[in-house]
């Protein structure tokens, strides 16, 4: 059977097409699968997982980046545990910042972050501090960028130590310009007085995921969590990956159709219900008929940031006792390290370990189009000059680059993202779901989450007949608010 015979044989008006094939989109299609619903599910990457996926390279794995899973929600946790329990270990977290050739403790602790710059930096950051909250107590200034919200969070020079590089360095524009909406969700709750709390009074941080010690990890990756969702879904219905959306199809009421398309052929697919966990862009920039101009615009204006992994095989069997290692300083060109063999010993062969290290990009720009092997010569070259390795330990390397792997949070990108929503909100049975399709910062348990809404939007208002084995042909209502 052909590529086109096979798009065309999937012409079904009662299944479900699932745009994006990340933790999104997976999590969607295994509800809806177990619960007797047909599922296409189609994604461009020529595997599952988007940014939380595994590779495997000459018996080393590693993620994306390093992606734990941990949720404040008992439904999601129980949805996982439930998919992968028997692969699962935990995993305590001890997390540095690298800054001024010393280690900070991150989150912060005020022990270390203050009294490790030296008496007269402390007494600054204390005075600070100080000022802030009793400027707001005075008058409270609205909070537009990441750099109001720090600063009035963590004082001025908090906020030029720990923040200002390293944010400036991941999102790749000035601080003043990302939205305070971002950080007031990526770390919400956590202030200078929180971050003491928790330093002298043993607060756990319940409740707060940044302040979280444990988490949990699969074995062998955090791509086996997509990949046993894919095979939840493989069971009774289809995963279709290097296959991409290329239009989308509507009467102005409705979605109608897709056409997908793969290195071989392509083909018009239809169905009653349709989940996008793509970017929300390339949603609105593949609708037939196309959108009005106002909203083309705002989808224009919406941009995201790109991530360059760069993986070195070391030959020893470690080099850190950390989760994660954040690197603020610009002048080393990667963001953050991780050493996969401290999640899971299963990560490397024996003997062996592996540092993981991400370079926070936009496409097409000198880091994006540098050559594999200037990045993993520049990767050792710093690794080397930190005293993380020797060059001699060095037996092999990987690079992976991975587009749209956050959206970008610019000042106004709410307004954007609300014409874009507004307008797609007509359409009954388009459904929008995780990080890029949103356009929202999600942690891996709300991308799981949001899919598993979707999924649950569907159900509640499908109306599915089946035919009656016992009942002489009649057909019977069976699936109506599930």
């Amino acid at each position: 059977m052909t590529d086109r015979q096979m798009f065309n044989n999937l012409d079904d008006h009662n299944a479900t097409i699932i745009m994006g094939g990340g933790l999104t989109g997976l999590s969607a299609g295994s509800v809806l699968s177990r619960a007797g619903y047909r599922v296409r599910v189609f994604e461009r990457d020529v595997e599952v997982g988007g940014i939380s996926r595994t590779i495997v390279h000459n018996g080393f794995r590693f993620d994306l980046g390093g992606h734990r899973f941990f949720t404040t929600d008992p439904r999601i946790n129980a949805f996982v545990k439930d998919l992968i329990s028997d692969e699962l270990t935990v995993v305590s977290r001890s997390s540095k910042i690298y800054l001024r050739n010393k280690f900070f403790d991150y989150p912060l602790k005020p022990v270390n972050a203050l009294f490790g710059l030296g008496f007269m930096t402390t007494l600054k950051a204390v005075a600070d501090y100080g000022y802030e909250k009793a400027k707001g107590l005075i008058s409270e200034k609205e909070k537009v960028s990441l750099e109001d919200w720090v600063v009035s969070n963590f004082g001025r020079t908090m906020f030029n130590i720990y923040f200002k590089e390293y944010s400036e360095k991941v999102w790749g524009i000035d601080c003043s310009r990302i939205s305070a909406e971002w950080v007031a969700q990526r770390i919400r709750g956590l202030s200078l007085s929180t971050a003491i709390r928790n330093a002298f009074f043993k607060f756990s941080g319940k409740g707060l995921p940044t302040l979280a010690d444990r988490f949990l990890y699969p074995d062998l990756g955090i791509g086996r969590i997509a990949e046993r969702l894919q095979e939840q879904i493989e069971l009774d219905n289809e995963v279709f990956t290097n296959t991409g959306i290329e239009q989308i199809n509507h009467d102005g009421r409705a979605i109608r159709s897709v056409y997908v398309k793969n290195h071989v052929s392509a083909g018009l697919v239809r169905g009653d219900q349709f989940v996008a966990s793509i970017p929300l862009p390339r949603i609105v920039q593949m609708l037939n008929p196309a959108p009005p101009e106002e909203v083309l615009e705002a989808a224009s204006r919406l941009s995201f940031r790109d991530l360059i992994v760069v993986t070195i095989m070391i030959n020893r069997p470690r080099v850190t006792d950390q989760t994660w290692i954040y690197i603020p300083e610009k002048d080393i060109p990667f963001g953050r390290i991780h050493e996969p063999t401290n999640w899971s010993r299963k990560m490397a062969p024996e003997g062996k370990t592996l540092l993981v290290t991400e370079f926070f990009s936009t496409k097409g720009d000198a880091l994006w189009n540098e050559s594999d092997s200037g990045l993993v010569e520049t990767t050792v070259e710093h690794l080397v000059r930190l005293g993380f390795i020797r060059k001699e330990d060095v037996i092999d390397s990987a690079v992976v680059r991975a587009s749209r792997a956050y959206p970008l949070f610019e000042v106004g990108f709410e307004k954007n993202c609300g014409t874009i929503i507004d307008y797609l909100g007509r359409f009954e049975n388009l459904h929008l779901a995780g990080r890029i399709g949103l356009f929202k910062y999600y942690n891996m348990d709300h991308a799981i989450g949001s899919g598993i809404s979707a999924a649950e939007s569907i159900m509640s208002r499908s109306v599915r007949y089946e035919q009656a084995e016992d009942n002489g042909g009649e057909r019977i209502l069976v699936g109506s608010g599930i």
